[in-house]
């Protein structure tokens, strides 16, 4: 195996791996990745929250609404739960994803860029897993972040 040396001959440090990015950069991060992905037909940020209008309030949203809602170029539904890297779901988000998923949609928790790829495939357009593949990803993101809640 061959190392690589910088000018001076010493040898060159991978550089630092980001562990950690905030919910908005991984936001950002998992958004380019469903749109660029080959099986995505398109994706939204869905804003959520509310304000008041007026003297009216105003609410965005439903409880549980997933950060990124879209559309598969097959036709099922997208729905796509954005967390930092310490993050944890909260009940309601659990059960949407759990509802799209046994709708037949495609629903999953995403971190970074290699969730996307893990739950819908490379973006060089692999594909998807196969229809009993994709309930079992989901379960597993589901029952990773559990972990994840549990260990933090």
């Amino acid at each position: 195996m061959m190392t690589t040396v910088d000018l001076f001959g010493a040898p060159l440090r991978a550089p630092p791996r980001r562990l950690a990015l905030a919910e908005a950069g991984a936001l950002t991060e998992v958004l380019k990745a469903l749109r660029a992905h080959p099986a995505v037909a398109w994706a939204e940020r869905m804003n959520t929250g509310a304000a008041k209008v007026g003297e009216r309030f105003v609410r965005f949203g439903f409880p549980g609404c997933p950060d990124v809602l879209g559309q598969l170029h097959d036709g099922r539904l997208l729905a796509v739960e954005v967390k930092g890297p310490r993050g944890r779901l909260r009940p309601e988000q659990k059960v949407v994803l759990a509802r799209v998923a046994d709708a037949g949609g495609v629903a999953f928790v995403a971190r970074s860029l290699r969730d996307v790829v893990a739950a819908l495939g490379p973006l060089d357009g692999g594909g998807l897993p196969a229809p009993a593949d994709r309930g079992a990803c989901v379960a597993a993101a589901l029952l990773m972040q559990a972990g994840r809640g549990a260990t933090q």
